[in-house]
């Protein structure tokens, strides 16, 4: 019987993508180069086997890399803003040829969905897309000065190096928000993926780097580093990194947030989820449950944004739960690069372990466990990643439910009264990324968004709490960490405000009338 990795041609996605002898280490110029011996052994989640391996950038390697990122933006920051987005257009038609081969090894590496493998690799197109037309409307504003004969404006700079740290759920995508963004402002990129899916930035970067030979751009304006926290240290206490975005836990947010403070840099933090969805009792029930079973099982509950608590009406709450036990029952666990499977693995075993101690937990304070889950046996689960999606009624004061608890696990929670009691249940968490509710009720929907609302940093109404347009400034309050990145205005982050006043006449007089004469 065919292998997982050669019924879906794993190799000949590595070939195209030009990932060649993964086995020793993968390497690409200066930007990504390593001359460790020790490696980071990549394993797919789907069936345990080894893909390949990366080299661990050491602290001799990583001063080459910030040199040559630090040359090469000298060069980027005085190339015209539109310049910059043809580029980034080039870059987002590699991404287009290779669609398939990208979503196809994030899927394998990371475990999600073949659907979501590409629909990732679609979002890298539209930030791209997104950025193209950016690039013509990094505008500033001009204001009326106080004194005659003066002008004041501001415009906007490039910051230079921007470090970016990508967590392993979405191993290409919010990598591509960052950089995308940070290249029309004229930064230069330093990455460090996730060291449990580093082989989809090794792709990201043969593209990017491709794009950047055939123009006779230097390499360092996209830089690749592969390691651990140890390796990330190496960037977030760099004084010449003057942003670092970073995606994940917010217990690595606070050590990143604490080291780049500590010499006076800027963070962009996105880091956990503790989302709801609020059901009333003018909710369209078809809908609340589309929405929620994805939300709660996509990706295998590996989002920032998946629904990790549902709070539910007492009127409906029995509807709600009985709809939901039938529709995890047609649930598909299995192989995510077959189409016919909803559900593929956590990311590795320590994940399971987490998953499993979540249920255990749940049922020590008190809840009841009304979807059974489970770790998944068999040949076509020999990976041990594979796990059942559960349900626990629940206490909203549970200190399981207070965390974020980044598996498949769907708390159910009740309340009474009016939908001003569901925003405190929801709202009564450390987290703050994103919130739903779902209803038919214009005054509850507006009472959702207003002052006195959901205090998340995405507010949906009758949309699940999962995925994200491109468009819209994507992240959250609180202990998620107050960034913002994608669309709207986030890219005024990647960027240094710089205020000018232009005095055009013969005389120099001073602001608020002060008089200072020889």
């Amino acid at each position: 019987m065919k292998s997982v990795s050669a019924k879906f041609g794993i190799k000949k996605v590595l070939n195209t993508l030009g990932i060649k002898d993964v086995n020793n280490g993968t390497s690409t110029g200066k930007n990504s180069f390593s001359s460790s011996s020790e490696i980071i052994s990549s394993y797919s989640p789907v069936d345990g086997e080894l893909i390949g391996a990366v080299k661990i950038t050491t602290k001799e390697d990583y001063e080459v890399v910030v040199e040559t990122a630090q040359d090469a933006f000298k060069v980027w920051r005085t190339t015209p803003a539109p310049q910059r987005g043809e580029i980034v257009r080039q870059f987002s038609e590699a991404l287009r040829e290779n669609k398939d081969a990208l979503g196809k090894l994030v899927s394998y590496e990371m475990g999600k969905s073949f659907q979501e493998g590409l629909g990732e690799v679609q979002e890298m197109i539209d930030i791209c897309d997104f950025a193209v037309g950016l690039s013509r409307q990094l505008h500033g504003l001009t204001m009326h000065s106080e004194r005659p004969g003066h002008r004041m404006y501001e415009q906007y700079h490039p910051l230079g190096i921007v470090g970016i740290i990508s967590a392993f759920n979405f191993p290409v995508a919010v990598w591509s928000w960052n950089t995308a963004l940070a290249w029309i402002c004229g930064d230069v990129c330093i990455w460090k993926p996730s060291e449990k899916t580093p082989l989809t930035g090794i792709a990201c970067q043969h593209l990017a780097a491709q794009v950047f030979a055939d123009n006779n751009l230097p390499e360092g304006i996209s830089c690749l580093i592969n390691g651990d926290a140890h390796v990330g240290e190496l960037l977030t206490k760099d004084k010449r990194v003057p942003l670092i975005s970073a995606t994940g836990s917010t217990r690595m947010g606070k050590i990143v947030a604490q080291d780049v403070a500590a010499r006076l840099g800027k963070s962009l933090l996105e880091l956990g989820g503790n989302n709801a969805i609020i059901v009333t009792p003018d909710a369209d029930l078809k809908m609340t449950i589309i929405g929620a079973v994805f939300g709660a099982v996509g990706t295998c509950g590996q989002r920032c944004t998946s629904t990790r608590r549902l709070i539910v009406h007492d009127s409906v709450y029995d509807q709600v739960k009985d709809a939901l036990i039938n529709a995890y029952k047609q649930l598909k666990i299995g192989n995510p690069l077959d189409e016919k499977n909803h559900v593929g693995p956590l990311i590795d075993t320590d994940a399971v372990a987490m998953y499993k101690e979540a249920l255990n937990r749940v049922e020590q304070e008190g809840g009841k466990i009304i979807v059974e889950g489970g770790v998944l046996e068999g040949k076509d689960y020999a990976s041990g990643c594979y796990v059942k999606p559960a349900i626990a009624e629940a206490e909203p004061h549970f200190e399981i439910v207070q965390h974020e608890t980044f598996a498949p696990v769907l708390y159910l929670l009740k309340y009474t009264g009016d939908v001003t009691n569901a925003l405190e249940i929801q709202n009564n968490v450390v987290q703050g990324l994103s919130s739903a509710i779902m209803t038919n009720n214009l005054r509850e929907a507006e009472q959702f968004l207003s002052v006195n609302g959901s205090d998340c940093g995405i507010a949906n109404v009758n949309i699940g709490t999962s995925g994200a347009e491109i468009g819209g400034a994507f992240g959250g309050e609180k202990e998620t960490g107050g960034g913002r990145e994608s669309g709207s205005d986030a890219w005024k982050v990647y960027m240094r405000r710089q205020t000018n006043t232009i005095n055009y006449t013969t005389n120099l007089p001073l602001a608020q009338g002060i008089k200072f004469e020889f």
